[in-house]
């Protein structure tokens, strides 16, 4: 048998292997041995790293458990011979074992068991984000579909400091692809839209993403001052997915783990992790580099509410709470439209009567507005907006 071993923890778990590939559990905290064909671990393995097998691995967690996937698989680079600069000087290119396959039936093969293993583990509101290059990104997608996965986005990496194409054959290879999937088409996936966009100087956060490659303090090194990992991910990357697709507390799963990213951006973000490595350099690597982590504060991480999940506040509330009153005037920002407030709530803009909104568009000539962002109320002689009065009512509402 072969033995995948979690992190030092006072619960450790030990998964066994058997011959067939099938996973067993063995307790190492007082319980006897379990069954060969028992294939679950009662309790998730909590930020751990668990070593071996990623589909072996994750085939002996609960299905159902796990918030989030992010996977970094082998690309399947093909690289033919070393790498050379124009002076002749050897790149530290990807040419680990773990990255050769021996035919793309081989690799195709890998990737849908890997993926399925995945879909199993995840909730059925969870989500997966994957990542790759133009060598596997295409061939991970369509397997993806093949198994139920439902498509949200692909994400361009556009990277800062790319490699250059030291051949001269063909287009600097600037950026790497990242598929966004639900687990199925039904899924209700976590998506923090207003707070990215907040972070964004309240633009809507754009599918092309512009960060720089794990560079100085960052990219881990041995004694040499080698490369730990040849493909060590930003933390900037990860932290933008987990704030984007999930909450504080979730479980995060990345099934290639490497050195760890996925796991010291959890920590900090106040996520859980599982981690799978087959690889015991770098799962040593990750546990130490994990342990130098200092979670951030609560209140840095926190959630934003959304502005779906608020409570409904009708206009009428503003009329009946005297914050607006019926005679009074709206005007949009540049005071080019005007409508006036009527005491039921509506508004009146010629001979129409309607909701802020209905008025919104009417003024614009526009098939729908949201009358909150675009009504103003004068206060002072300046211009107040609609939806911050609604603001103070709804935090009334939450203190009550």
């Amino acid at each position: 048998m072969r033995s995948l071993r979690t992190g030092a923890t006072s619960a450790a778990v030990r998964i066994q292997v058997s011959r067939n590939g099938r996973p067993a559990l063995e307790s190492r905290v007082g319980a006897k041995a379990l069954s060969e064909n028992f294939a679950l671990i009662p309790e998730l393995p909590l930020d751990q790293v668990l070593v071996g097998d990623c589909v072996a691995a994750m085939n002996a967690l609960p299905a159902g458990s796990v918030d989030l996937v992010f996977a970094d698989p082998p690309y399947n680079l093909q690289l033919g011979g070393d790498l050379r600069r124009p002076d002749d000087s050897l790149v530290d290119a990807v040419d680990d074992d773990w990255d050769k396959f021996s035919s793309f039936a081989d690799y195709d093969a890998f990737t849908r068991d890997w993926l399925s293993a995945c879909r199993r583990v995840l909730k059925p509101d969870g989500a997966l984000w994957v990542i790759g290059s133009y060598h596997n990104i295409f061939r991970v997608g369509a397997i993806l579909q093949d198994l139920g996965f439902w498509m949200l986005n692909d994400i361009v990496w556009r990277k800062a400091n790319p490699m250059p194409n030291f051949r001269g054959r063909r287009f600097t290879n600037a950026h790497e692809t990242l598929i966004w999937a639900a687990r199925g088409e039904n899924s209700k996936y976590t998506f923090h839209y207003e707070a990215l966009k907040g972070g964004n100087d309240d633009l809507q956060m754009r599918s092309d993403w512009y960060l720089p490659l794990c560079t100085g303090e960052e990219r881990l090194r041995d004694g040499a001052g080698a490369k730990v990992h040849p493909t060590q991910k930003p933390e900037a990357l990860l932290a933008r997915v987990m704030l984007s697709a999930s909450n504080p507390g979730d479980v995060i799963l990345d099934p290639f783990f490497g050195t760890g990213t996925t796991g010291a951006v959890a920590k900090a973000l106040g996520r859980h992790f599982i981690g799978c490595e087959r690889e015991q350099v770098y799962a040593d690597a990750a546990r130490a580099r994990i342990a130098g982590i200092t979670p951030l504060p609560p209140e840095a991480f926190a959630t934003a509410p959304s502005k779906r999940s608020e409570p409904r506040v009708p206009f009428l509330s503003l009329v009946e709470a005297g914050l607006v009153k019926a005679g009074e005037t709206v005007f949009d920002a540049k005071r080019r439209h005007s409508a006036t407030i009527r005491a039921d709530g509506t508004l009146l803009l010629g001979p129409a009567v309607g909701s802020i909104h209905k008025i919104g568009a009417l003024a614009q000539g526009l098939p729908a507005c949201n009358g909150w962002t675009f009504w103003h109320v004068e206060r002072k002689g300046e211009l107040l907006l609609l939806d911050v009065l609604r603001t103070g009512i709804r935090a009334e509402m939450a203190a009550a």
